[in-house]
């Protein structure tokens, strides 16, 4: 198990990735449109961490772990049998992969499969 891209949506990014920069030493890119914007950085060991602000005015700052899997499909009937409620559907990204949101236990989840 291992989580693929941690996505951190807040109000202040360069905040956010300053921190993340002195504490970890990552070294983040310029915004990703087919990521929200977001400003992604290598995580050591695999994986990326991508920091945006909010898509829309109710979106609140949320810190949603996305989880590699092999088959997006037979993850989400898993989840769905485990109680949880999609928020978005699998989702192709153009040359990123397939992502799904879910809600579960009062928190957001994801799921990635490149």
């Amino acid at each position: 198990m291992q989580v693929y891209y941690l996505e951190v949506v807040t109000n202040d990014v360069d905040a956010v990735c300053r921190a993340y920069v002195a504490t970890w030493g990552l070294q983040f890119g310029e915004p990703d449109t087919l990521l929200g914007n977001a400003r992604t950085a290598a995580l050591h060991g695999g994986g990326l961490v991508g920091v945006r602000g909010p898509l829309r005015e109710d979106e609140e700052p949320v810190v949603r772990p996305y989880w590699l899997v092999d088959d997006i499909k037979v993850a989400v009937a898993a989840v769905e049998k485990a109680g949880g409620e999609m928020a978005l559907p699998p989702t192709e990204i153009p040359g990123r992969g397939t992502i799904a949101i879910y809600f579960l236990g009062n928190n957001q989840h994801g799921l990635w499969q490149p």
